[in-house]
């Protein structure tokens, strides 16, 4: 892991060819979701199944898996895991509850009514990574802020897990472990398809599947691409690039925990970004050392070097204020503030996606079980954008009641700005009403 003594040049000339990292891909694979995205809204069903022959190795032979198999998931469930994914619900509804809001209404005086109302959205739509690799914590994440929202159908999608048997013969199931989330989260439908044409199904609905106001969750880079090339006729709630993490310390940092915390975000994708700024040479030289040692008992050994080589560095900077003003232009995903007294610092950080505070709040303990959520906005884009939520599923309409004696003491303003705009048909809107 490369080094950097920032000098107001060197640590830019990093983290600019970091965000290049993201462009270049999809730019390669915009021309194969669009063929994918074509094929499903004009074959439905028949490309789906297609191109889960292609990508996924098999198709099943009904797509939608039915309440029984999601109970009985749950009932087979290790009592391991379900106490586990229990107690994450509680927190995580317990930490969105606090979001839910109402609409309101302001009475003025003259017979002006005018307000607001807040609505869940009619159906959205879920992509959970599944396949081998499940995680059921996605579900929970997306789907209760989703029920709390008073979302009216939740429908989720994940690839199956494609078997033969001794005969030959082909199975295509659902991870247990995603409808044992599924379940517990109160997902009303699932359907087995992964990839881009998963994304098109929910967009355009085709005679298995059902059409979504919105689709939320991550995926990989056909995924992602799916969603944003068709955000506009589905909502979407964020263009997702590959998972980063930012770590700040000072020199009374355990080397030991930030080499552990930047392996977990290394370990996503061989393009994660696992970023640490320090003002101290001694924790970034130690730091290395604990990389090395921790990585050789690691899994994802080889995704995690490959992220290291490619896409992270140790910063070495002046001053906390230098670390602080580097880390608001990087606007990371996760930054963990690993200093002393981390909560004096916490108003200070004004772009990222979730602060973690001090040395025993690790970026794990969010993606799976404090509550705050793990969907987040990356690549920057927490510079104006924010965490999935409670809002992320609701939408607003507005409203206006005027008595004709309320128009009438207002209608020379309003004709005013019309006939200045060049908008006869707005004034005359008015004018009518009294003539």
């Amino acid at each position: 892991m490369e080094i950097i003594y920032a000098d107001n040049n060197k640590e830019y000339e990093f983290l600019n060819e970091m965000k290049k990292r993201t462009a270049e891909i999809n730019l390669s694979v915009n021309s194969a979701v669009l063929n994918i995205i074509d094929d499903v809204r004009e074959k439905g069903d028949e490309a789906i199944r297609a191109y889960g022959l292609k990508f996924d190795g098999g198709s099943p032979e009904q797509f939608e898996v039915t309440r029984e198999e999601m109970k009985l998931a749950y009932e087979n469930a290790e009592d391991g895991l379900k106490k586990a994914l229990l107690h994450a619900k509680e927190n995580i509804t317990a930490y969105h509850e606090k979001q839910v809001r109402q609409g309101y209404e302001m009475k003025k005086e003259k017979g002006i009514i005018l307000g607001q109302i807040l609505r869940g959205l009619s159906r959205v739509g879920i992509y959970v990574p599944g396949g081998t690799a499940a995680y059921p914590s996605t579900v929970l994440m997306n789907a209760i802020p989703a029920r709390l929202a008073g979302v009216e159908e939740i429908v989720m999608v994940t690839p199956p897990i494609v078997e033969n048997n001794k005969e030959g013969k082909q199975s295509c199931k659902a991870n247990p472990d995603i409808l044992t989330a599924a379940y517990l989260a109160g997902v009303d439908r699932v359907f087995l398809a992964g990839g881009a044409q998963a994304i098109a199904a929910l967009t355009f609905g085709t005679e298995s599947f059902p059409m979504v106001d919105k689709i939320v969750g991550p995926g990989n880079i056909f995924v992602a691409t799916a969603k944003k090339l068709l955000f506009g006729q589905v909502d979407i709630d964020m263009i997702a690039g590959p998972s980063e993490i930012l770590v700040l310390a000072d020199k009374d940092a355990n080397p030991r925990f930030i080499a552990a915390d930047l392996m977990s975000q290394a370990e996503h994708d061989p393009m994660s970004s696992a970023v640490l700024l320090t003002t101290n040479e001694k924790v970034a030289q130690e730091t290395v050392k604990e990389l090395a040692l921790q990585i050789e008992k690691l899994e994802r050994k080889d995704i995690i070097q490959k992220s290291l080589a490619d896409y992270s560095a140790i910063i070495l900077c002046g001053s906390m204020e230098e670390m602080i003003e580097l880390a608001n232009t990087i606007a990371p995903e996760h930054l963990e503030l690993m200093v002393k007294e981390p909560m004096n610092y916490l108003t200070q950080i004004k772009n990222a996606g979730s602060v973690f505070c001090g040395e025993y709040a690790p970026e794990p303990l969010g993606d799976y079980l404090s509550g705050t959520n793990h969907v987040l906005p990356t690549s920057g884009t927490a510079r104006f954008a924010s965490p999935l939520g409670v809002d992320s599923f609701i939408k607003k309409m507005s409203y206006t009641f005027y008595t004709r004696e309320a128009l009438a003491a207002d209608r020379e303003d309003i004709i005013t700005i019309a006939e200045k705009e060049g908008l006869s048909a707005h004034a005359n809107s008015i004018k009518v009403r009294f003539e």
